[in-house]
């Protein structure tokens, strides 16, 4: 049983809603809770998952059941993204679509979007931006909340490119991004990470 498989498995059952046991997994996957713990220990995956108290998986690579900034609903379900990108990403892994909500926090303006596994099919308003920052690689093979911390917490989608732009003044090393642009690139992400599996 190989990372990627791990992975997509797990974005799917957290985006039932609820944290994620190791047995959940282990069913999903049909294999043992001894290989599924095994499997999220391993180094590609590890750094990506935070956990509650019991040691379910509440987030993993951008996804959480728990309440964030980045609203995202999928099926009726209200779960959050760590950053705006990840809501440009996720539903390709989902393979379904998913209503974004997420506020400005230049102007405190809500960006809606619909984002299905093949394009962005709505934004509002439509004017919107994403910023970016380009992180030290290392980031992403300490922990979630080194990813959220040093990355996540400088990508924000904003009403207009005027406030986006208010906000990387103030922001060093961001920039920003159209939203076409950062879609082509989740693409790229998916594509480089997860491969065939999606199409399963």
């Amino acid at each position: 049983m190989g990372e990627r498989c791990a992975a997509v498995a797990l974005y799917r059952e957290l985006a039932k809603g609820q944290a994620v046991a190791d047995a959940q997994l282990a069913h999903a996957l049909s294999i043992s809770t001894v290989e599924s713990t095994a499997l999220l220990q391993r180094d590609a995956i590890k750094p990506f998952i935070y956990r509650d108290r019991e040691g379910r998986v509440l987030g993993f690579g951008g996804l959480a059941t728990t309440r964030m900034h980045h609203r995202f609903e999928v099926d009726g379900r209200e779960l959050s993204t760590w950053c705006a990108w990840d809501s440009l990403f996720i539903p390709e892994i989902l393979g379904c679509s998913a209503r974004v909500a997420s506020r400005d926090p230049e102007n405190g303006e809500t960006v809606r979007l619909v984002v299905t596994p093949e394009r962005i099919e709505s934004i509002e308003p439509k004017e919107a931006v994403i910023s970016f920052i380009w992180p030290d690689a290392q980031v992403f093979a300490k922990s979630a909340a080194k990813v959220m911390a040093m990355f996540c917490h400088f990508i924000f989608f904003f009403a207009s490119r005027p406030s986006g732009e208010r906000w990387v003044s103030k922001n060093p090393e961001t920039f920003l991004y159209s939203l076409d642009d950062a879609f082509t690139l989740a693409k790229r992400l998916n594509a480089n990470n997860f491969g065939s599996e999606l199409a399963r």
